[in-house]
């Protein structure tokens, strides 16, 4: 992240706790999502897309639906991400916006990486594949594939709507495209 970047989300941060949520807190936000994207990703992962109804917004459950009945099972399967099995975390983007209606938004972008041992074909393009990592030896030695993924989560603050965060963006790079 570049120092700018890395200003502009704490302004924002410090904008949504003045003039939004002042209980607002970057570490408990951050946890809540790996948490969401950790349960998201495996529901994806199984197919049990009427479980995210709640969680994610209808649109993008719509072209989930549409994308997920077209994967093979261990592009599926990479999908899946353990909450002990994320590597690294950080907000891509943070966004103040109001609606023609006057209605308040807020949008966090978060990127993760994690590790899977889905059993991915070699063909599958490098972009996806960052790094292949061998534990074990060579008797029991496992392969794990660190990979990307972007959620977006976005919540409304406008005075009597319900305060829950909404996933409105699901990317993961070459496996979900």
């Amino acid at each position: 992240t570049s120092p700018f970047a890395w200003l502009r989300t704490r302004f924002y941060y410090l904008l949504i706790r003045l003039y939004f949520d002042q209980e607002f807190s970057v570490e408990e936000f951050t946890r809540g999502a790996k948490q969401a994207f950790s349960v998201v990703s495996k529901l994806l992962s199984q197919r049990k897309l009427d479980l995210l109804e709640e969680l994610v917004s209808a649109e993008v459950l719509q072209v989930l639906k549409e994308k997920i009945s077209l994967l093979p099972d261990s592009h599926r399967d990479a999908l899946a991400a353990d909450i002990d099995a994320i590597m690294y975390t950080t907000e891509g983007d943070v966004r103040i916006y109001y609606d023609d209606d006057g209605r308040k938004f807020v949008s966090i972008l978060m990127c993760f990486w994690y590790l899977n041992g889905a059993n991915l074909p070699d063909e599958v393009p490098s972009k996806a594949k960052v790094f292949q990592i061998v534990f074990g030896d060579e008797n029991t030695k496992e392969k794990k594939h660190l990979l990307t993924a972007n959620y977006e989560f976005q919540r409304e603050f406008t005075e009597g709507a319900k305060p829950d965060w909404t996933i409105t963006r699901i990317e993961h790079p070459r496996l979900l495209e």
